[in-house]
Formats: structure tokens, sequence, C-alpha cells
């Protein structure tokens, strides 16, 4: 099997660098120097951490340098831009997120890139569940409970980490599928939403499990729902908000591998390669875990779809309800 899969490697890799653009030594295998990965948030995002739990596994399995460099602004897009516009050689990419990628095409009418057309999707890297929680005094104990209370008191606030994040669509979708009067309050941050929350000046949230389940789990925060398609490892006795009767509502977060477009296939598949195995691996995958985090590593065939899907989805939302970043 190894010498099959080291086989592979290397006719990847010379076939690889026959396509690259400007490549002055046609014998030189890809990759010959160091790779860029940008993430276009700041340091200590739940990007950003995952792409330095993944980046040195996928440097043993390319045999170079994989160096992470932080570009943020503009919710995702400055960095995301910057990476667009590079050289579709292989040596700089981007680990995006639905922010980047998928929200801010019909959140930011002036983005300066199309993510389908500017980008060569990688892979659909990890998911980031999310739960629904409420503040104890809520007189609720299901999704049902809280949506029929919500109508009986002609509007219930929830608290979002800032206007336009993933956590305040979450809430205009549940609005949008349930028709219960869900009103947004923004908050400079998802950890200050929480807090509201706890305090109980703020009923509800959807926010990421992990950033939750403590609260969850000594008392202070009810979780309701679990956001995703199916049940969540860490709150398995959580139903989802779709089991409850809520319709096609899947909000998790998720990050995702994107080169410049016109990246050559053998090259897309040696770090679509490097980045599959980084997610199995016994030193990443469960690091992954503890950051409530789902490993993927979606291939690119069907990674495509999936954010074709995603982006109509949130237009759909971001149209209804007016939403517009800060």
């Amino acid at each position: 099997m190894r010498r099959i899969i080291g086989t592979r490697r290397l006719l990847l890799g010379a076939t690889a660098v026959a396509l690259l653009p400007g490549r002055a030594d046609a014998q030189a295998e890809w990759p010959a120097r160091t790779i860029r990965m940008v993430v276009p948030f700041g340091a200590g995002t739940s990007t950003d951490i995952m792409t330095r739990l993944v980046s040195p596994q996928m440097s043993r399995g390319l045999g170079q340098p994989v160096v992470v460099e932080n570009r943020a602004g503009a919710g995702g897009v400055v960095g995301s831009d910057a990476v667009a516009k590079s050289a579709p050689d292989g040596y700089t990419l981007c680990m995006g997120s639905i922010a980047s990628h998928s929200v801010n095409m019909s959140l930011m009418p002036s983005i300066p890139y199309d993510v389908l057309r500017d980008f060569t999707p990688i892979s659909l890297v990890t998911m980031a569940p999310n739960l629904l929680v409420v503040n104890p005094s809520v007189p609720a104990r299901t999704l049902p409970e809280f949506l029929a209370w919500a109508r009986t008191q002609r509007g219930v606030s929830y608290a979002s980490a800032g206007n336009g994040t993933s956590s305040h669509l979450a809430g205009e979708l549940l609005k949008l599928r349930s028709g219960a009067p869900l009103e947004h309050v923004p908050y400079r941050s998802g950890a200050q939403a929480v807090t509201d929350v706890i305090a109980g000046n703020v009923p509800m949230t959807i926010y990421q499990v992990t950033a939750v389940l403590p609260f969850v789990r000594d008392g202070t925060l009810r979780a309701l729902a679990a956001t995703s398609a199916k049940r969540l490892e860490w709150t398995p006795h959580v139903p989802t908000a779709m089991e409850q009767g809520v319709e096609d509502f899947d909000v998790s977060a998720w990050h995702g591998l994107f080169a410049p477009a016109g990246l050559p296939g053998p090259v897309r598949d040696r770090i679509f390669a490097a980045l599959q195995a980084a997610l199995a691996s016994p030193e990443v995958r469960p690091r992954l875990v503890e950051q409530g985090l789902e490993p993927v590593g979606l291939p690119p065939d069907d990674f495509v779809p999936f954010l074709r899907a995603d982006i109509a989805k949130w237009a759909e939302v971001v149209r209804i309800s007016g939403a517009r970043a800060d």
C-alpha cells in the first residue's frame, strides 16, 4: 500500500509541474518551496486555531513548510481577496469559512471576488456545529415549546455575535423557517452574547457548541436543539431542530480550503490528499474534536455543489431578513 501511495504521489507531482504556469524548470517537482496558508481572520479565532492544528501535518505530507499567515479585515474579505488575486501555482492557499466564502457573497454588495469564479475549492475541512441555548428561566424544555412561548410573548429577543455573523443569520433562518417572532440583538462578540443570555438579559442564542457546553453542563444554560443535520457527539441527548419539526434547518458553520482559480488539477489533488491525511491523523483529529470541530475532508468534486447550495441558502436569508454587515 505504501509503495502504491508513493508511486501515485510521484506521478501527481510530475504531472503538476508540467502544468504549472511560469515554471522554468519543468523537471522540478511541486512543491519546491514553502506554501503560504492565509487565514483571513485574526489570531485565536476558530479558523486560525484549526489551521494551525492541520498545517504541520500537511507540511509532513507535502515535504515543504506550510506557513500560516493571518490577514484579517472586513469579515474575511481582505485576506480572501489577496489569495484570489495570487498566482494559481499551489503556493498560496486560503482557509476560508462560512463567512468569507458563503455568507459575504450576499451580505456585502461590493465584495471584490466571486467564490465560485475566483477560487479553486479544494475541500470542506471541518464543520463547526452550534447549539440553540436559552436561559433556564425560559419556560421551555424543547424547541417547539420555546417557539410557542415566543408567539405568546409577541416577540422574543435572541443574541448574536454581531450583524452578519453566522449566529445572527442562524436566528434569522429559524425565524424564517418557523414563523416565530424573533428579534435580533447584536453584540460585539459571541462571548458577550453568551454572557448576557446567562445573565437573563436576552432569552436565547445560537452559538458554537464548545463555547456554550460548559454552561449547559453546569445548568446556567439550557440546550434546546442542535442546529446541525444530525445530533452532536458532545450532546447526544439534545435533538436537532429538524427532529423537532423545523424543516431544512442546518446552520453549522464550516471551514474550507481554497486556492486561486486555475490551480492545476494534479496540484489540487496533492493538496487534498495531504489535508485528508492530516485530518485523519491521531495528532490532529482528537484535537479538532476538542475544539468543537467535526473533521470532514470533503473532496473537491463534492465541495463545489456544497458551496453552491450554501451560498444560495444564505442569500435567501439575507434577502428576506434584510441583514447587513456592520
